[in-house]
């Protein structure tokens, strides 16, 4: 915080020094924090929505449906874990919440999977933990609601022009997460 503040005056320092008015830096900063707060309430707004929607998707089974989907997957991805439905729900829950973007609703999934990882390994980081990690890192995603939502506030006519870049650089982003976890689970077992 103080890292700011200190730019923040010397920034201010080099204003006057460069000849602005203290009339034009308190309008710059006053219509920055306009602008800001503007941002917030607008981001406030579509992540409930999208909260929404994910909670209605949760209780029609929509979600269940996915976890169900995904577990195959999981199972290949978490071998240590595929007999513990605990953790197991745990990481399809953070997934399927991912992937609809809404990664706050995901944490609290992801906590309690990584919980149930750590007490199996004693405490400590073990493969499956730190796939997880790079999983939920990589965030792969099929619809952006954060993203939108950010592009919405700032009053983009189309927010979600950008699916296709999301969805290659999420899905490469995750493929090379997990060739090099695999990699490095090989080099320090």
């Amino acid at each position: 915080m103080s890292l700011f503040f200190l730019v923040g005056v010397v920034s201010a320092v080099l204003f006057a020094w460069t000849g602005g008015t203290e009339a034009a830096l308190t309008g710059a900063v006053s219509q920055g924090a306009g602008s800001a707060v503007e941002l917030c309430i607008s981001m406030a707004g579509m992540l409930c929505l999208w909260c929404g929607v994910l909670k209605v998707m949760e209780e029609s089974g929509v979600t269940m449906g996915l976890r169900r989907l995904l577990r195959p997957v999981l199972k290949k991805l978490y071998p240590d874990f595929a007999d513990d439905p605990e953790v197991m729900d745990g990481v399809s829950a953070n997934l399927a919440a991912n992937l609809m973007g809404v990664g706050n609703a995901a944490t609290p999934f992801g906590i309690s999977a990584a919980r149930g990882m750590a007490r199996r390994y004693g405490g400590r980081a073990g493969d499956g933990l730190c796939t997880l990690v790079v999983c939920n890192t990589a965030s792969i995603q099929l619809l952006p609601t954060t993203v939108a939502a950010i592009r919405a506030g700032a009053g983009c006519a189309s927010p979600l022009d950008l699916l296709p870049a999301v969805w290659i650089t999420s899905a490469g982003a995750l493929a090379v997460g997990l060739l090099t976890a695999k990699l490095l689970r090989r080099v320090w077992p």
